[in-house]
């Protein structure tokens, strides 16, 4: 079968088996994600398993952080047909930002900005990113966002590793993922049995 085809039982999570794994080493994610989001029916059915647990949520805005959570934050916000603010390496917006320090998941530190002329208090913001590794670049957007006064309605994400920031994530906002229950441990031990329809891992 054709590993971007489509099952005809699409339980939440079933397209988690197109992703691939990492074929460069370790100054590279352990997978890419992404590869999912060339399946259209993936796509839409990762966008709706992100927000079934926010259907009775108010959601002013959605913004993503640079650069992966722009593509499945801009997904989100079309379908839930709101606008998308975009959380940035610090250095690419040409206008007044905010910046925050943090650490992502190689434990580089760097800097995240976002524009000051959006968010206000009373806003309510759905913040998503592709994957939740270390939680340090999701809890600097977090950051972003209160300072400003707006309210984190919630984090969505493809994954949240139950690393001690993905834990801290959890256990103090509302939070969505694509990963069904049976899978959480492959996710926390970095390997998905998926994988093996790759093959060997390119030397």
């Amino acid at each position: 079968m054709d590993a971007l085809a489509v099952p005809q039982d699409r339980g939440k999570g079933w397209y988690i088996s197109l992703m691939a794994p990492n074929t460069k080493g370790p100054t590279f994610a352990w997978l890419d994600p992404s590869r999912l989001y060339c399946n259209s029916q993936a796509l839409s059915d990762c966008v709706k398993d992100l927000l079934k647990p926010f259907q009775n949520e108010s959601i002013d805005i959605v913004a993503g952080i640079d650069a992966m959570g722009f593509i499945l934050g801009s997904a989100v916000a079309t379908t839930l047909g709101k606008g998308f603010l975009a959380i940035r390496k610090a250095g690419h917006l040409c206008v007044e930002t905010q910046t925050q320090d943090y650490s992502d998941y190689s434990g580089r530190e760097k800097l995240m900005e976002v524009r000051l002329d959006v968010l206000r208090p009373g806003l309510r913001v759905l913040i998503v990113d592709q994957w939740i590794e270390t939680g340090g670049t999701m809890k600097a957007a977090i950051q972003l966002v209160e300072k400003q006064g707006a309210t984190v309605v919630g984090v969505a994400a493809v994954a949240i590793e139950n690393s001690e920031g993905g834990k801290w994530i959890k256990q103090n906002y509302k939070h969505s993922n694509c990963i069904p229950e049976e899978l959480q441990s492959q996710i926390d031990s970095q390997y998905l049995e998926s994988f093996k329809v790759f093959g060997p891992k390119k030397q």
